[in-house]
């Protein structure tokens, strides 16, 4: 089943790695919610009420967040709203850890805190072969979810 896939991640800092996951031939078939630079750009200088409604936007119509943990997502503001609106809403949600993916230097990150409620799945992009199982990870998450 198709799903719509919601990508929570630290923008400035994992933006090159979180291009690759989303980008992966594996989840082609699903419909992602994509930001570009210019647009975020110009939605964080709103109001925190602006870019709250933003991100609510955003997420309608999903079925799965997916948190791409890098060094420092955790930290993000945003992404622990992504997260919270993400549960509030009763969305499927998992974590994957990217921080092992190279940037477009050629560098990999050392790896984050966990940003995730307790009791939600998280997994390591290389480690356990996310670009072939990504697809099964959202359908998981989405089950679980109860959609």
């Amino acid at each position: 089943m198709a799903r719509n896939v919601y990508f929570s991640f630290h923008y400035d800092r994992d933006s090159w790695r979180a291009g690759i996951v989303r980008n992966s031939n594996v989840i082609s078939s699903y419909d992602k919610t994509y930001t570009d630079s210019a647009e975020w750009e110009a939605i964080k200088k709103s109001s925190d009420d602006a870019v709250k409604k933003w991100i609510t936007e955003q997420l309608k119509g999903t079925t799965v967040t997916v948190v791409l943990i890098g060094k420092e997502t955790s930290t993000r503001k945003w992404v622990q709203y992504e997260i919270a609106k993400s549960v509030e809403l009763g969305k499927g949600l998992l974590g994957i850890y990217i921080h092992k993916i190279e940037n477009a230097s050629k560098e990999t990150d050392e790896a984050g805190d966990n940003p995730l409620p307790s009791g939600y799945p998280t997994y390591l992009w290389y480690k356990d072969d996310g670009r072939e199982n990504l697809g099964k990870w959202i359908e998981k998450a989405a089950t679980a979810a109860g959609l």
